[in-house]
């Protein structure tokens, strides 16, 4: 009976919680003038306040160290004035209620503060905003910069600090910090793992990215909290591919998703496909993409809008989201909202990689149930930043999230609530008599820098790995000398890479996963796997790895001359010569015909891109990065399975079809060809200059090549070392890695023989006549070539290649082009 009374207690307080929301008004302050004594009402509504007369004592700032300028270049009162810091200095805030703020600082950049170099930074997160301002930039449009960053700040004192670097100074405008909704933000969304990004608010955002799709500008005076969405024209990948939709009608809002989520207009616009030129989705170029230059090997929020004002009928739509390497998801409106012209938001935390560049893609399901159709309405992207500790974990919430509709909903939810609780605090009072395990915590147990015990718990274990390859942590972090930045050498999706120096003198590379990585467990398995298994000159060798206190840890053999692409572009070093770029375009190749023929069923890179070859000491390249890597079974030539990879390098077929072969790598690997013969990017974006056709490196390449004019796309620097025949098989090589259709596409180990013989063309006076035809054969090869003696019908294979997952030799058809032309 007490259990009864209990229970209708909770649920009656639960309820009354849950079904009576605060409502949110816009906060009135902060809204400061800085460096003036007078305020600017702006046509928006807000009023910001001269820094001398705010009143109550809520706001200071440091008076002493600083100074004020006025700035005639404006007619604006808000950017008259600045104030200067030539010290380190603040401005402090009585935070009264603890929650998510929005923190804008603006900065208007007139010939006075164009010599400024200085960082900000709060009480939460060491360096918001590393600010320079090029000496040569003037300010012809009257466009302030405004820096929008949100943080969680708890109630009392706040701070924002202004540093100089060096002899120079810091300024301010005018400042923002005002309370968003609540909820605004969450503190955990799905990676490209299918895990819990965890922590989110323990972090700062920067917005990047605020863009109304299909619509116009959205200024401040018609956005509810003052923000500006920008249209999404510039970040089309081909404006070809969608038209622009709108709607008179007005969305209709729920409790989930409010106008403070985004304002009407961004979802009574939106860009749609266009499908006046069919539905032909077999080549990425007739798909809706969006792409985004972003931070470098960094994390980001990703907030997608969605709200259907394209549709004739309720659940008439549906389609499928990728979003870098997020796994697809399916996007029904029906499923998701109910009705016609109601919003809803999807989020995401997503990894940039080295590239730079994020995309966004829609492709229609056939799932639909009327029409092949794909929509977006807007785009959120905000930078992740700060150097907190955060969890990826299972999608295994310690805390109920409630979604109420309606009084019998809440009430329903509430006796689910309390019911599971009362289940977990019996099953946890059971589990903690009986097990001797720890729960599953990825990155949670303890300081991964504390010194190590015996007594040490492995918070995961995974099956079958190569336990002769574990490593224990303290060796680790002493080779690294406890992760020293000075000892680090890249940063990839996984994590930092270190040099380690080890007590035997050896050196190798460590890759610390971290928890904010675009990889998980499942791809550190993976890796440990494929690696402990197989040995091949051109792969690189798996030293030993670590999943101590939760830590994923790979030791690979050291690689000093870093990627192909470091070779190839934006790079002081030394331009690789023609006959070199061939020699390592062979050695990783023969790298990637081992994976696929020379291991058991066969094994699948997907991820093949210029970053994912090393060149050694020597310039021996190597293929590396198998954390995306899948085994095909004995009996099958393919595998069914999510979008990974890396855009620009994805195979179309398998982004259409989702089915995986060996084929996909070799399109991969044609991309890898164009970039080591133009020494450019796969993909350039954010470029308004550039031609639509000279965005994506393949399709580019494969234009000239139609056109004849490939060679007007070699790199300048190797263009006169090139013999035409050797550029002629090059050029046909990669025309065929880059087929449409994969099973026209050759295998790796025919591209391997073509590669060896446009390297044997470059170094010998063998010449093709023009009017041949470019097909390789075997039988050509023996036309062209005095051979001394009858080849062996099996591809050479190195003394150090050992094939450990198949002891029988290859069964290829044809001899290779080495023994041809070396023996």
């Amino acid at each position: 009976m007490q259990m009864e009374k209990l229970l209708l207690f909770l649920l009656l307080f639960f309820s009354s919680i849950l079904l009576s929301p605060a409502d949110y008004t816009r906060p009135d302050h902060f809204f400061i003038n800085c460096g003036s004594k007078a305020n600017s009402s702006r046509s928006d509504g807000r009023t910001f306040i001269g820094d001398l007369i705010y009143p109550g004592g809520s706001l200071s700032f440091t008076k002493q160290r600083s100074s004020v300028i006025t700035n005639s270049q404006t007619s604006d009162v808000l950017y008259q004035t600045a104030r200067i810091f030539k010290q380190q200095s603040s401005y402090k805030f009585d935070i009264d209620t603890a929650g998510i703020y929005l923190v804008r600082l603006h900065f208007f950049n007139s010939t006075d503060v164009s010599t400024a170099v200085f960082y900000v930074s709060t009480d939460r997160v060491s360096q918001l905003k590393n600010f320079t301002i090029p000496r040569s930039s003037t300010n012809d449009s009257n466009s302030p910069l405004i820096d929008e960053f949100l943080l969680n700040i708890p109630q009392g004192k706040f701070s924002i600090y202004f540093t100089p670097q060096g002899s120079s100074f810091a300024f301010i405008n005018a400042l923002e910090v005002f309370l968003a909704p609540e909820n605004f933000i969450p503190d955990k969304a799905p990676t490209p793992t299918n895990k819990k990004y965890t922590g989110i608010l323990s972090n700062a955002l920067q917005t990047i990215y605020r863009i109304n799709v299909g619509g116009e500008t959205i200024t401040p005076e018609t956005d509810t909290l003052w923000r500006t969405w920008k249209p999404d024209d510039e970040f089309l990948y081909n404006p070809n591919t969608g038209k622009s939709a709108s709607t008179s009608g007005l969305p209709k809002y729920n409790g989930e998703v409010t106008n403070y989520i985004a304002p009407a207009p961004v979802y009574q616009t939106a860009r749609r496909m266009n499908t006046d030129g069919g539905s032909n989705f077999s080549n990425i170029s007739n798909i809706m993409t969006w792409s985004f230059s972003v931070s470098k090997n960094s994390s980001h929020f990703v907030r997608v809008h969605f709200c259907d004002i394209v549709g004739t009928s309720v659940g008439s739509i549906i389609f499928i989201l990728y979003l870098n390497g997020i796994d697809p998801q399916k996007v029904d409106s029906y499923e998701i909202s109910g009705d016609l012209l109601t919003p809803f938001y999807l989020d995401f935390v997503v990894d940039s990689d080295e590239s730079g560049v994020m995309n966004i893609y829609l492709v229609p399901s056939e799932d639909s149930p009327e029409v092949l159709m794909t929509y977006l309405n807007g785009v959120e992207i905000m930078e992740i930043i700060g150097e907190l500790n955060v969890v990826i974990e299972p999608d295994k919430s310690k805390k109920t999230v409630f979604l109420v509709v309606g009084p019998v909903g809440g009430l329903l939810v509430c006796v689910l609530a309390v019911g599971l609780f009362i289940f977990l605090k019996k099953r946890k009072r059971r589990s903690v008599e009986t097990s001797v395990w720890s729960p599953f915590n990825v990155h949670g147990g303890g300081s991964s820098n504390s010194k190590g015990t015996d007594r040490t718990i492995n918070v995961f274990r995974f099956p079958n790995l190569n336990l002769g390859l574990r490593m224990p942590f303290t060796e680790i972090q002493s080779a690294t000398n406890n992760f020293d930045e000075k000892l680090q050498i890249g940063k990839g999706g996984f994590g930092n890479v270190y040099i380690g120096k080890f007590k035997n003198g050896s050196k190798a590379a460590v890759k610390r996963g971290q928890p904010r990585s675009s990889q998980g467990l499942s791809e550190f398995h993976t890796e440990i796997m494929i690696l402990s298994k197989i040995r091949h000159r051109h792969l690189v060798s798996l030293i030993g790895y670590c999943d101590e206190r939760s830590e994923m840890i790979l030791v690979y053999e050291l690689m000093k001359n870093g990627t192909l692409r470091d070779h190839l572009y934006k790079t002081n070093l030394p331009c690789l010569p023609w006959k070199q770029r061939l020699q390592i375009c062979i050695d990783a190749a023969r790298g990637l015909h081992y994976l696929h023929k020379e291991c058991a069923g066969g094994i699948i890179h997907r991820d093949i891109k210029s970053t994912n070859i090393l060149l050694d000491e020597n310039l021996i390249a190597k293929v590396a990065d198998f954390g995306l890597s899948k085994s095909v079974p004995m009996d099958q030539t393919d595998v069914s399975t999510g979008i990974k990879g890396t855009f620009g390098y994805l195979d179309p077929e398998y982004f259409n079809t989702h089915q995986l072969t060996e084929k996909s790598d070799v399109y991969s690997f044609g991309v890898v060809l164009l970039e080591v013969l133009c020494a450019r990017p796969a993909i350039i974006s954010g470029d308004p200059q550039l031609p639509m056709e000279q965005v994506n490196l393949a399709e580019w390449g494969l234009l000239c090549h139609r056109k004849g004019l490939l060679e007007t796309i070699v790199d300048p620097s190797i263009k006169g070392q090139i013999n035409p025949n050797s550029l002629r098989i090059f050029a046909e090589t990669v025309k065929k890695c880059l087929l449409e259709d994969g099973a026209n596409r050759p295998s790796m180990d025919k591209v391997l023989w073509d590669l060896e013989y446009a390297l044997h063309l470059q170094q010998t006076a063998v010449y093709r006549e023009p009017h041949e035809d470019s097909t390789i054969d075997a039988t050509f090869g023996l036309r062209l070539v005095n051979v001394q003696r009858l080849p062996s019908l099996s591809l050479q294979i190195e003394k150090d290649d050992m094939p450990i997952l198949r002891d029988s030799t290859t069964d290829e058809a044809f001899p290779s082009a080495s023994e041809f032309f070396h023996n």
